[in-house]
């Protein structure tokens, strides 16, 4: 595939930079092509690029050349940038405009591998993988959304970075349904920068924690009610933004999905979110879901399990030293707890491995979570279980009080009636602000360290 010569031919609108990716893209691939010459291998490729065009650019002269890519986040610290070339042992850098070549650190015969794109995955627990996609895999995803809601052509207003599967995707959409890609920051946005932007046959991608910013300000409130789509994912809504969004008209497409299906797989759509709907909505073309107990069996419609995924735009697998395409996974087991209704529609519970067993009882984070979130006294949440030697384990709400500092004692009675009494929290810790992703996921590994350390105090 020359993606060079494809995007060159459709011409695609890239907010008035799409000769610069023409022109920059062939200079990396004239590069990538000496090296291959020279060294009669594929090389494998990270790109650690910040800037849309220069990430543009080298992601699609690396997929020209069939090289193997491996997608950075170019903000990652000293330990996961060991982690990767650990992992990785990688040939070239692309990184601010620049190509490196690794010739102290790689075998160039190690292995040959070509035309796979690696996503990473799993940065918020401390351990960086990258999850296996082809371009297959990622237009299985395009042609499902594009299916699902029945629009020949999506245009994608971008904010998300384009390492990450929730912004890489945008651009994918784009370019293989001829639409147009908007990309700016999220930024750039709060600030009104784009209010005069007619958003209205756009598709956006944004997490909770960005709509919940942008809907204080009355002005870019309406500016989001007029777009075509809101995909809303990346880490679960809480109820009292969603009555807020749908008082406001803003058309939010609730969403199920993640790096390893190459984005979403469920997805609501915004007519039935506006009619009172809160569910992830129902299952796309592409994909195939049932949902089973933990020996494997499909349980009955409102009965919730293990969320059971097969998908066209499903991974091979993570990737190792010697990966083998050949070995792919046919099915994924996430850790999500979801159950459908009769209708089809699929509620996410929670996630197994965070489920948190009290005296025998189970409490799912995302309901308390909700619950404290709805008594306004707090502007972020999180709840974990902690070991104990008593209960097992205790709940415990990591939160960012609101513009009126709220004690434990109060949130506790802000509470009652609200939740069964085993739900509450039995500690308490106030932060100035969780440890987030820019996606808006929590850094999980970083709060179970402070809720452990915090007893000693």
């Amino acid at each position: 595939m020359n993606l060079i010569d494809e995007i060159e031919i459709k011409n695609q609108v890239i907010f008035n930079h799409t000769q610069s990716l023409i022109d920059r893209s062939k200079i990396y691939f004239n590069a990538i092509n000496q090296w291959i010459q020279s060294n009669k291998n594929y090389p494998k490729i990270l790109i650690a690029e910040s800037e849309p065009i220069l990430f543009l650019s080298a992601f699609v002269a690396a997929v020209t050349a069939k090289c193997p890519v491996f997608l950075c986040n170019p903000h990652w610290g000293t330990q996961e940038w060991k982690q990767v070339h650990t992992l990785v042992n990688p040939h070239l850098l692309i990184c601010q405009g620049k190509i490196t070549d690794y010739q102290n650190l790689s075998n160039y015969d190690s292995e040959i591998i070509e035309n796979l794109i690696m996503i990473p995955t799993g940065g918020t627990s401390g351990n960086i993988k990258f999850a296996v996609h082809t371009w297959e895999t990622l237009t299985a995803s395009v042609r499902g959304v594009q299916q699902y809601f029945k629009t020949p052509t999506i245009h994608s207003f971008c904010t998300l970075p384009l390492y990450h599967v929730s912004g890489l995707m945008q651009w994918m959409r784009s370019l293989l349904t001829d639409g147009q890609l908007m990309i700016t920051s999220f930024q750039s946005v709060e600030t009104e920068d784009w209010i005069n932007f007619n958003p209205s046959r756009f598709f956006i991608s944004l997490v909770p924690t960005q709509l919940q910013r942008l809907l204080k300000n009355p002005v870019l409130t309406d500016w989001l009610s007029q777009f075509q789509v809101i995909l809303l994912g990346g880490a679960p809504p809480w109820l009292e933004l969603l009555e807020q969004s749908r008082l406001s008209q803003i058309p939010l497409a609730l969403t199920y999905g993640m790096t390893e299906t190459a984005s979403q797989i469920v997805t609501l759509k915004p007519s039935e979110f506006l009619a009172g709907n809160n569910s992830s909505g129902q299952i796309l073309p592409h994909a195939r879901i049932k949902i089973c107990n933990e020996i494997g069996e499909e349980l009955l419609t409102n009965q919730p399990g293990l969320i059971t995924i097969e998908a066209d735009s499903l991974m091979l697998g993570y990737y190792q030293n010697h990966f083998n395409p050949q070995m792919q996974i046919n099915r994924w087991i996430p850790d999500d707890l979801g159950y459908r209704n009769q209708q089809g529609y699929l509620t996410i519970v929670g996630r197994q491995s965070n489920k948190i067993i009290t005296g025998g009882e189970n409490v799912f984070p995302s309901e308390v979570e909700g619950v404290i979130r709805s008594t306004g006294l707090v502007q972020d949440i999180c709840v974990m279980g902690k070991p104990d030697q008593y209960w097992g384990e205790i709940v415990v709400a990591v939160y960012v009080p609101s513009c009126k500092p709220a004690s434990g004692v109060e949130l506790q009675q802000a509470i009652i009636g609200k939740l069964s009494k085993f739900k509450h929290p039995k500690l308490w810790i106030p932060l100035e602000q969780l440890p987030r992703n820019s996606q808006g996921k929590l850094n999980h590994k970083c709060l179970r360290e402070l809720i452990k350390n915090y007893q000693d105090q």
